[in-house]
């Protein structure tokens, strides 16, 4: 017996799978530069928090060291005062980016490297690192 060939077949068509492979286009063209902004903020952030437990650690040197205003703190006596394990402690005085940061005396903040604040000024404004600017 002959069987008739079934001439319907299922199935997509050109301009249905071009559609479809515009809108994930499109979708992805709108989610790729938030996730960018996002890692970047992120960042700063980190880089914010670890500047607030140096600030702690200095402090906390400085005060079971007697030093006074003006003394020079290196990270060594820092780093005996921040949590071992944790990234920050094996940085090396090095944030998120690599950069160093900056710390002087007892009585001053530390402060971020300025290419790490050029990196990220674009997503944290300047009060964002109020302190340690």
């Amino acid at each position: 017996m002959l069987q008739k060939l079934n001439t319907k077949r299922g199935g997509f068509t050109l301009v249905e799978i071009m559609i479809v492979v515009a809108i994930i286009a499109l979708l992805a063209a709108i989610a790729v530069p938030n996730f960018l902004r996002s890692r970047k903020r992120s960042q700063a952030t980190m880089i914010v928090d670890d500047l607030r437990q140096i600030d702690s650690a200095i402090d906390q040197y400085s005060i079971e060291n007697n030093k006074k205003s003006g003394d020079s703190v290196a990270w060594a006596d820092v780093q005996k005062y921040i949590k071992t394990g944790t990234r920050l402690y094996s940085s090396g005085n090095k944030d998120v980016l690599g950069n160093t940061f900056t710390i002087t005396s007892a009585d001053t903040t530390p402060k971020v490297a300025t290419t790490s604040y050029d990196a990220l000024s674009d997503v944290a404004p300047a009060d964002f690192w109020s302190p340690y600017r």
